[in-house]
């Protein structure tokens, strides 16, 4: 049985007071207080209090008030549906719980799969809500469903369900019709259309229309013993509507889809289930169709709380390209990570000069951002953006990003292609011409470009793994010239890059201000942990960047010289700090990075999930939510102080190792 933790935040997000876990629990089971005020209040709770439901082609997330406040249909990047996380109750939501009071809220996702239970505990009785999205990874066909069951645990509990549907966002509102049909088999259920989105609810009690509210409601009573289900199915085709489902079978198909999947991992080093769980919500971010992986399911999640930098996350970056294969590979999901190539390789195929940092699930080029003005934001926290306009902008990281990825699955025996081989010679003739220009950096900053020292590296990642592709696979290329600008790039950022009067390097050339970003340099192989360069850079990052555990990306305080042209303070980066852990380790520091990555891995909210940043003055989760990106540092840091392979290292083939 899992131990116990207990997480204190603001807002309410997790009582001072925990409780061991319910007889028949297969999870840690954790106690919180039962509702927000801004749930009281009709909107969205803290981030922390959401749990994540996917089936491997979108996703929900689901308070612990149990309701359902985003889901966008049919995939990652669809419009909502219900999307009472970025407003208000009357922009969509779906929530079942108990009508009176509740004393204490306990959830846990069953073992490593994605079938969430959630105990209310009331003065009447128990009762356990079941959520689950049945997986589809390779019927293309299958289309997406939420099955919701409440059993009875103990006594007598009155619960209520409400189901108010609001298509495109929040804008749509739909016809609803209570649908009976007699011929082939007996069907009851709820259909709601709008223009192209068509969704059908079926239960053993249906709600019924609220007129007032342009919502359905039912209310019922759950003894011990007893369940009621619901199974909401989204349908391509009004005339072509989805037969009933077995929702008993389906979530029990669910836990066995996640029990295999979970006996690939090979981890066994210490904190094994954060470590699970964070794999598991990597799957979760697959688009089965086509291996991609995005970075959140969410949009504009703030990640300051008195600022705009509100962005779509639907979408996959480049820039975790490595990461993913690391964090996969090195705990036996290779046929995720062999998936991730074969998307990487289609979605960067054509004219080098058309890379894009960002694509989206399909191979998708075009995100062209826009605002919803009918949506308020996350707890009024404006603007809500759709799409991401940062997909233009010049990153010249990526082309370190995809050289590096590309090297990496060669060294783990997946075969080079005469058409990858030939992509990569035209991405790299394309940086001979590119390489010298300002760009908006790894953070996609909105203000002016500039020579980010993280990018000037990334680009003598892409050269060295160019050069070592020639060296140590055969493979053929102009090894000289790419020799001369991998050592130019190199003497160019040692000489501009680094500040010998702050002993660190800098965000970019001519600055004095820091970037957690440069902590990267050691696992890049760019200079090894025990050069005094690396070292101080280290230092500095903890006496400027370091917050207690946490890390900020780069200073966003009022009254400093912001790069990014946003307003507003943002939180910590979760994924930074986990840089800290791998640079601390690398600098022979490891007992600070084990204790580091312990403290870390306590700020997870109680199912074990990660938002993109965590705000140390409010004590709360910001920004999208689940952040793929925290959960690949929080996979890699473990490969690093545990076990598993590191991005610097060479060449692995067949187990060996050649430095």
């Amino acid at each position: 049985m899992g131990r116990v933790r207990c997480h204190r935040a603001r807002h309410g997000a997790i009582s001072d007071t925990c409780s061991a876990p319910q007889p028949g629990d297969t999870g840690d089971a954790v106690s919180l207080d039962p509702v927000s005020e801004d749930q009281r209040n009709g909107g969205p709770g803290p981030i922390e209090h959401y749990a994540l439901l996917s089936d491997l082609r979108t996703a929900a997330l689901v308070g612990r008030d149990g309701s359902v406040d985003w889901l966008c249909l049919p995939r990652f990047d669809s419009p909502s549906c219900f999307t009472r996380l970025l407003g208000e109750d009357n922009h969509g939501h779906w929530r079942i719980a108990p009508t009176g009071p509740v004393r204490r809220v306990e959830r846990r996702y069953r073992d490593n799969s994605l079938v969430l239970e959630t105990d209310f505990h009331t003065d009447t009785g128990v009762v356990r809500l079941i959520d689950s999205m049945p997986p589809h990874e390779k019927n293309h066909n299958d289309e997406p469903c939420v099955v919701r069951t409440v059993e009875g645990i103990s006594g007598e509990v009155e619960i209520g369900i409400r189901w108010v549907v609001r298509f495109a966002y929040g804008h749509s509102m739909p016809w609803v019709r209570t649908i009976r049909e007699r011929e082939p088999i007996p069907d009851e259920y709820l259909l709601a259309l709008a223009g192209p989105h068509t969704v059908v609810l079926r239960g053993d009690v249906l709600p019924v229309r609220k007129e007032d509210e342009r919502a359905h409601e039912i209310t019922t009573t759950v003894s011990g013993g007893q369940r009621y289900s619901w199974v909401l199915q989204w349908s391509s085709d009004p005339d072509d509507l989805p037969a009933p489902m077995d929702p008993v079978q389906e979530v029990r198909d669910n836990e066995d889809f996640w029990r295999d999947w979970s006996r690939r991992i090979n981890y066994t080093g210490p904190h094994r289930e954060p470590v699970y769980r964070s794999l598991a919500t990597l799957k979760a971010l697959t688009y089965a169709p086509t291996g991609g992986i995005i970075a959140a399911p969410t949009t504009s999640l703030p990640e300051a709380l008195d600022g705009n930098r509100n962005w779509d996350y639907r979408y996959c970056w480049l820039r975790d390209a490595t990461l993913v294969l690391l964090a996969l590979d090195n705990f036996g999901c290779s046929a995720e990570a062999a998936s991730w190539r074969r998307w990487l390789l289609r979605a960067v195929a054509g004219d080098p000069a058309d890379l894009q940092i960002m694509y989206g699930v399909g191979g998708e080029r075009h995100l062209l951002e826009w605002e919803p003005d009918w949506l308020p934001g996350y707890q009024d926290v404006s603007p809500v953006r759709i799409g991401n306009a940062a997909y233009d902008q010049l990153q010249l990281d990526v082309f370190g990003e995809v050289m590096d990825a590309l090297h990496l699955a060669r060294e783990r025996g997946v075969a080079e292609t005469p058409d990858s081989w030939a992509l990569q010679r035209g991405m790299l003739k394309h940086l001979e011409t590119i390489w010298q220009r300002p760009d908006k950096g790894l953070w996609e900053v909105r203000g002016p470009d500039r020579h980010f020292t993280h990018s000037r590296v990334m680009v003598w990642v892409a050269f060295d793994r160019a050069v070592r592709a020639v060296e140590e696979d055969d493979l053929p290329g102009p090894v000289d010239r790419w020799r001369e600008i991998r050592d130019s790039v190199r003497e160019e950022v040692l000489r501009e890059g680094f500040n010998t009067e702050l002993g660190a390097f800098t965000q970019y050339y001519g600055g004095t201000t820091l970037d957690a970003a440069t902590l990267l340099i050691p696992a890049l192989g760019f200079l090894p942990g025990e050069d005094e360069r690396v070292r101080g850079t280290v230092r500095a990052v903890e006496r400027e960047l370091r917050h207690g555990v946490l890390v900020d990306r780069y200073s966003t305080e009022p009254g400093t010289n912001s790069v990014d042209g946003l307003t507003g303070r943002e939180g910590s980066f979760l994924a930074c700090s986990f840089w800290l852990v791998d640079a601390l380790a690398l600098c022979d520091r490891r007992d600070e990075a084990e204790r580091m990555f312990g403290e870390l891995l306590e700020l997870r909210n109680d199912v074990g999930l990660f938002a993109e940043e965590y705000d140390p003055h409010a004590e709360r989760f910001t920004g999208n939510f689940p952040q793929a990106f925290s959960h690949l540092a929080l996979v890699n840091s473990a490969a690093m102080l545990y076990g598993g392979h590191t991005r610097e290292e060479s060449s692995r083939r067949d187990g060996g190792s050649r430095r």
